[in-house]
């Protein structure tokens, strides 16, 4: 019983029918006969050893999504019937049905099975489908008219599989590069760099030498020969600076140059020895190019992603830094009120002790308040120098606490400063003071001897920066391995927050921090770090 239910429902297609879902559409039309008119006009400034309708073919494959590569089949068999017709009687209707009809299809299968690759960002791929491409159509084409043509072709078959391989695959070259550059138009990519004088110049001088190898064509073939190698110089330039861009431009630049300077007599067939010479070396160079500008671009993307998350590392670090002020900035400020509330109370204390008659005391406890609140004031501006925001970078290293300190090792001697610090950002400032104070606090503990601080505010271009030197005054001293360990370890992250670098030379430390680039035409103006560095 239950076996002859499964047969009825497997018979029961052929009682029903079959359902196909075929869905028509009519751009599709449209697509099948721009691509036929394509193959057509292609044809007609085609030889077998430039074949451009196997570029058109590729192209359309590559342009095209895969529900209209049906009605790509379609165009093509259209664009064969028209110009094969008339050859029934000569080839036979075998001949011209089958190879009108298995062409499109192959080299659809062939770009299907490179689609995995067409995601990777190295375009090295094409070249791949431009040699499978020609090798495929090439092994129909000879394949086909040997079996099916009542009179085999008369030319040898290695001969005809090179013209028309290298046909095939120059044609592809041609068109194919500019269909994959069409689709990737809305990558990132800035085009007005093909404005640039190196690239007029590249572009000029190709068609100056075209123009020139075509008035040079009754000088000879060796003239011609050296005048069309020549043009791939051009090309090269375009490559190394626009990457697969340049060379996707280029290269079917240079195949229709030489493709117009090649001389033809109209006819089926037509062939130039010279010519066919001078393609097999432009379509190895042409690969050559291809291959090395999707290697200088998947590189330079490498690169620019590279470079790009080191800034946005560097910017994340002195937003880290900054934040780390800020909330230094409020401590120091809650200390100073701190700090002014203790000599309001002691002030008060000191006028009740007066008014009752308790002069000395009153006046003991007035001077040690006073000496006190100086030292507080003191440690609170080491804790955040508030003072850098209103009077600048020297003068606050000269009224802060670290001056001080400094003063009570009579080891440091008096800084020479140079430049105008006002002209930095308060940001790089800061940095600046922390980055300095460190340097000395480690030579301080590490080394012995005097110690000598230099700082110059300068600009180049429009970078300003500082270089800030911080060194032993015995030029015959030399820091010890372990102070240099230190000093790389403790000073370097915030220099390079700020594009600069820390580096250690015999007895002494330097420090070069940059700030960001400006206009030169906008002065800098100070404000406030809150202010000041929201902008960042």
């Amino acid at each position: 019983m239950g076996t002859n239910s499964r047969r009825n429902q497997r018979l029961d297609w052929w009682r029903n029918g079959l359902q196909l879902n075929l869905r028509i559409r009519p751009a599709g039309f449209a697509v099948a006969l721009v691509y036929a008119f394509a193959c057509w006009g292609a044809r007609q400034v085609s030889l077998d050893q430039f074949y451009l309708p196997a570029g058109v073919r590729v192209a359309a494959l590559l342009l095209c999504p895969a529900r209209f590569w049906p009605y790509l089949i379609l165009g093509e068999y259209a664009y064969f019937a028209q110009m094969r017709y008339p050859m029934i009687d000569k080839y036979g209707l075998t001949w011209v049905v089958i190879a009108s009809a298995c062409m499109m299809p192959a080299v659809a299968l062939v770009v299907r099975l490179h689609r995995k690759m067409m995601t990777a960002q190295a375009e090295v791929w094409l070249l791949s489908v431009a040699a499978t491409a020609a090798l495929v159509a090439t092994v129909l084409k000879l394949g086909l008219s040997h079996l099916l043509w009542p009179i085999p072709p008369s030319l040898p078959i290695l001969s005809s599989a090179a013209r028309f391989a290298l046909g095939d695959y120059i044609g592809i070259l041609t068109l194919a590069p500019l269909a994959l550059l069409w689709t990737k138009r809305g990558a990132r990519y800035d085009w007005q760099a093909w404005r640039g004088l190196p690239t007029v110049i590249a572009l000029s001088l190709l068609l100056v030498l075209a123009i020139v190898t075509r008035l040079a064509a009754a000088d000879g073939d060796a003239t011609k020969t050296s005048l069309q190698l020549m043009m791939a110089l051009p090309v090269v330039a375009l490559t190394c600076m626009h990457g697969w861009r340049g060379a996707a431009v280029g290269v079917p630049l240079l195949n229709l140059i030489i493709s117009a300077t090649t001389p033809s007599t109209g006819l089926p067939g037509s062939f130039d020895a010279p010519t066919f010479a001078t393609q097999q070396i432009i379509a190895l160079a042409g690969t050559a190019l291809l291959a090395l500008g999707a290697q200088i671009s998947h590189y330079f993307h490498q690169y620019a992603r590279r470079d790009q998350d080191g800034k946005r590392a560097l910017i994340l670090s002195r937003t880290a830094h900054i934040a780390s002020e800020m909330d230094l900035r409020e401590r120091a400020l809650g200390l100073r009120k701190i700090a002014d509330g203790l000599d309001v109370s002691i002030q008060e204390t000191v006028e009740l002790l007066r008014r009752h008659g308790h002069h000395e005391p009153a006046e003991r406890l007035l001077r040690a308040s006073a000496a006190h609140s100086r030292q507080f004031r003191e440690q609170t501006s080491m804790v955040y120098p508030t003072a850098l925001e209103q009077v600048g970078l020297y003068l606050a290293l000269q009224v802060s606490g670290a001056r001080e300190a400094w003063d009570a090792t009579d080891r440091v001697s008096r800084p020479r400063l140079g430049g105008d610090p006002c002209r930095l950002s308060v940001g790089l400032q800061l940095a600046t003071y922390r980055t300095l104070t460190d340097a000395v606090s480690i030579l301080l503990k590490n080394e012995y001897g005097q110690i000598q601080v230099r700082a110059r505010c300068g600009q180049v271009q429009q970078h300003r920066g500082i270089l800030v030197t911080v060194g032993l005054l015995d030029v015959n001293r030399t820091l010890s391995p372990a102070t240099m360990a230190l000093v790389s370890e403790r000073l370097a992250a915030r220099a390079l927050a700020y594009g600069g670098a820390v580096t250690c030379h015999r007895n002494r430390v330097r420090m070069l921090l940059v700030d960001a680039p400006a206009p030169a035409s906008r002065q800098p103006v100070q404000t406030p770090l809150v202010l000041r560095e929201n902008a960042l």
